[in-house]
């Protein structure tokens, strides 16, 4: 039996030199793995101290406080555990409604060098509102910073979204220029928001796996984390004050994190929104099952290579045949029992991501996508399900409401809302696939329908 390894280093002579927002699953299976590698070679400035502002982070701080901010990380493949071990980079956690204070204190402290944050795409929304966010406590702290003469700190966005730094940036932007303009502008040229490209299949956290983790370890940890054995990080080589020395941990820094952002986000997750709402609509609960079933299987490969691929472009020191073939193999692990709803949790921001950019390069290439129309389709057979809409936790859900009221009148317009689908509703051959699709869907179920997409001419993928 794999041994569970405790941190390779002393906790109490560490430094948080990073604050990250969002302690979640995934930062925990992933950027805080990273650097409990790199404090076990003995860098001991790049400790995190975590950093929440909603009620579900209260809850992550004080499991984690009762447990001296220690937990398991367990990397699971189909057969076996490979790899157990405490991660101790976390050493304090501030919950912002608790001491306004104490966060900003530590944010604006020289200490502090990078600001991460994994915030989910709809995080961003807030940046121009008022009262506390994570943008305005990042503002608030560069102002002290810049009063007292420390320089800025970096901040980088660990979240699934093409570009973003560049979205980061905007939305700090955005946020100091509702107080002044010349803050926005000094913040514009002199704090940097590098891209980053951050892969792991992280679910839930289960009873199930509380109970492992006793069981075989006899650790009792509220909050454990499963994740499987591949992750990846590509990130950008742009720091104002210092960065931790990633690259010796497995991080890649490149100058353009670009392509590799649309490599994952047009395959992978793409690939995901694809099995989450084909395979709930077949009665599928988790991805392995999805992935297992021959004709899902085809048709989400087949959008993959037929229409998303296509549109990723170069990407340097990456065999695209290759690393599609390795998401698929990642998809059939059953171990991680990685659940539908909670990779088609926040599906319309998700599919405005993953899927609308494919669309619109193909749009413009005047290239058809009947692939992704069913991909559209089955997220608007889901919404139109009461059973399956209601499991599904979406900011969204008001305006995909709006929309299933239009879809009964005509498939087609469930498309009008640009703020969910961007411009491809003026996409008229694209309406008629979509609308064609959730009529296959009504008509003779999501299998038929997808046998349909494809046709009896295009063979399975292999």
């Amino acid at each position: 039996m794999i041994a569970l390894t405790q941190p390779g280093y002393r906790r109490d002579g560490l430094r948080a030199g990073i604050v990250h927002f969002g302690v979640g699953n995934f930062h925990r299976s992933h950027q805080a793995m990273y650097v409990d590698r790199l404090l076990a070679l003995g860098d001991t400035e790049w400790a995190i101290c975590g950093a929440g502002l909603l009620p579900g982070d209260l809850a992550m701080r004080d499991a984690l406080r009762r447990q001296d901010l220690l937990y398991t990380l367990v990397e699971r493949d189909a057969d076996a555990i490979v790899d157990a071990r405490r991660i101790g980079s976390i050493v304090d956690y501030l919950y912002a409604p608790d001491d306004p204070a104490a966060l900003l204190g530590r944010l604006a402290s020289p200490e502090t060098r990078i600001v991460s944050m994994t915030i989910t795409e709809g995080g961003y929304a807030d940046a121009t509102h008022a009262g506390p966010t994570v943008f305005s406590y990042l503002v608030d702290a560069l102002v002290a910073r810049r009063e007292a003469g420390v320089p800025p700190f970096t901040v980088v966005s660990c979240d699934n979204i093409e570009g973003n730094g560049g979205v980061a940036r905007a939305a700090v932007i955005a946020h100091a220029a509702t107080r002044d303009e010349a803050l926005a502008g000094w913040i514009g040229d002199n704090v940097a928001f590098p891209s980053s490209m951050v892969d792991r299949i992280t679910p839930t956290t289960t009873a199930e796996d509380r109970d492992l983790v006793a069981r075989l370890f006899g650790v009792d940890d509220a909050r454990p984390v499963i994740a499987e054995p591949f992750a990846q990080w590509i990130l950008e080589d742009r720091f104002t004050a210092g960065r931790p020395a990633l690259e010796r941990v497995g991080v890649q820094l490149v100058d353009d994190v670009a392509p590799y952002e649309r490599m994952k986000l047009r395959i992978l997750n793409g690939s995901h929104q694809a099995l989450a709402y084909l395979g709930l609509l077949a009665g599928h609960e988790f991805v392995h099952e999805a992935i297992a079933d021959p004709v899902i299987r085809r048709l989400v490969e087949s959008y993959v290579t037929r229409e998303a691929a296509p549109t990723v472009g170069d990407v340097p020191g990456i065999d695209l045949d290759a690393y599609r073939a390795s998401v698929f193999h990642r998809f059939g692990n059953p171990a991680i029992a990685d659940t539908l709803v909670r990779i088609a949790t926040d599906g319309a921001e998700r599919l405005r991501k993953f899927v609308v950019p494919v669309l619109v390069d193909r749009a413009e290439r005047d290239e058809a996508a009947p692939l992704a129309a069913l991909l559209i389709a089955s997220f608007a057979a889901v919404c139109a399900a009461p059973r399956l809409r209601d499991a599904i936790p979406d900011p969204a859900r008001d305006r995909l409401l709006e929309a299933v009221d239009r879809l009964r009148r005509d498939p087609a317009t469930f498309l009008d809302d640009e703020g969910l689908f961007g411009p491809i509703a003026e996409w008229a051959s694209f309406r008629r696939d979509v609308a064609r699709a959730y009529a296959d869907i009504e008509s003779f179920g999501v299998l038929s329908a997808e046998d349909r997409a494809i046709g009896d001419a295009v063979p399975p993928v292999r």
